[in-house]
Formats: structure tokens, C-alpha cells, sequence
């Protein structure tokens, strides 16, 4: 008798212990409970993360090829009516000749000419709508060119950032047409001292150099 007592509580302590094991553990096939949700993106509330990782800088979209394309029509008209200006006076093709504009509008030439031949070719000039037209958006445009241009390459090959830089570009592409990055150099240029736009890689006035044969 005290045999079959042993073996009917050796089953029932056999039962008890699988039912508690089938308590702890899911069924075959049923999903664990899913986690919290911190500890399923193992990411605290306010975290974001993006897919393809952090947007791109606002000045790395920059159309910097486009603006050299403008820029370099109005640099190309202006150099060939000069050629075509000594070639017309009988002048040495080799002659350098600079041109600024003054403070009241008008273009100012330099070269080492005759007095009054060099009068009567800025004479011309000025005459010449189109050229002055064409002069005045280079003034402008080509120093914000080169400024940008030189930036944005430090930044892509050092990482080099340009407070300047950061200052003019607008976070919404639309507004980042050459004329809007002139119009922002040009105020800031305004606003500040030569020594902080010289420090930040910019120009203050401009003068164009040119040569036939250079």
C-alpha cells in the first residue's frame, strides 16, 4: 500500500509542475506580447530619426553650375565688345584694360592709352546700354559667385563651415536663386564691416581685368 501512495503522489507532483510550465511558457505559435513602446524603437519620446539619415545641408543644393552659366554670358558679351572696341580704335590686341564703375553709375576705363582715345572707348562705352547693362549685373553677380563657389567647395572638402555662407542661404530652395544670394551678399556687405566680410572669404567693389590674349 505505502508503494502505490508513492507512485500516485510522484504523479501528482509530475502534473502540477508541467501545468506551471505551461502557464510560463506561450503556446506553440502565439506571438509574445509585444514590448513597450520605448523598448521597441529603444528610442525615448521626442527622438526622431529619419530614414536615409540627416537632410543634406541647404547650401549643398546650391545650382552653383547655373549661376556660372549666367554669370559667364554677361562675362563672355562683356570681353568680346572690348575686343571688338580695340580692334575698332587700331589698338595693340595684348592691351590690358580695366573697367570699373564709378559711385555715380558710370563705367570708369583704365589702360595705357592716348588720353583721348581712352576717353572716346568710355565714352562709348557708357553709350552702350546693353554693355552697360551686362557690366552691371557682373559687378554684382561675380563677386557672390566667387564667394559661394569657393565656400561651398571648403565646405564639401573639409567641412570648413562659412558663417557667411550659413547667413545667405535660405533653407527654402526657392529662394535660392543667384539674385537672391546677390541680394543677401550685398546687404550683408552693407551691414557689416570690410574686415569680417574679408575674413569670411568676401569683396568689397569690384574691378574687371581684361586682356584679348590673355
Amino acid at each position: 500500500m505505502s508503494l502505490l501512495t508513492s507512485l500516485a503522489r510522484a504523479s501528482a507532483s509530475f502534473l502540477q509542475a508541467t501545468e506551471q510550465r505551461g502557464q510560463a511558457t506561450p503556446a506553440a505559435g502565439t506571438a509574445p506580447a509585444a514590448k513597450a513602446p520605448e523598448q521597441a524603437s529603444g528610442k525615448r519620446d521626442g527622438d526622431v530619426t529619419l530614414n536615409g539619415g540627416d537632410l543634406p545641408k541647404a547650401w549643398s543644393r546650391l545650382a552653383v553650375k547655373q549661376y556660372k552659366t549666367d554669370v559667364g554670358q554677361d562675362s563672355a558679351f562683356v570681353k568680346e565688345t572690348l575686343r571688338h572696341k580695340l580692334a575698332e580704335y587700331n589698338l595693340n590686341p595684348a592691351t590690358r584694360v580695366g573697367l570699373e564703375k564709378s559711385a555715380d553709375g558710370r563705367l570708369s576705363l583704365s589702360a595705357r592709352l592716348p588720353e583721348n582715345t581712352r576717353v572716346q572707348i568710355e565714352q562709348d562705352l557708357n553709350n552702350n546700354k546693353p554693355f552697360r547693362e551686362a557690366f552691371s549685373r557682373l559687378s554684382v553677380n561675380e563677386p557672390t559667385l566667387a564667394f559661394v563657389d569657393t565656400a561651398v567647395k571648403l565646405n564639401r572638402a573639409y567641412g570648413v563651415s562659412n558663417p557667411l555662407l550659413d547667413t545667405l542661404v535660405s533653407e527654402n530652395q526657392q529662394f535660392n536663386g543667384l539674385q537672391d544670394l546677390v541680394h543677401r551678399y550685398d546687404s550683408l556687405r552693407r551691414t557689416v564691416s570690410s574686415e569680417q566680410v574679408e575674413a569670411a572669404g568676401g569683396q568689397r567693389g569690384y574691378a574687371f581685368s581684361f586682356n584679348a590674349q590673355a
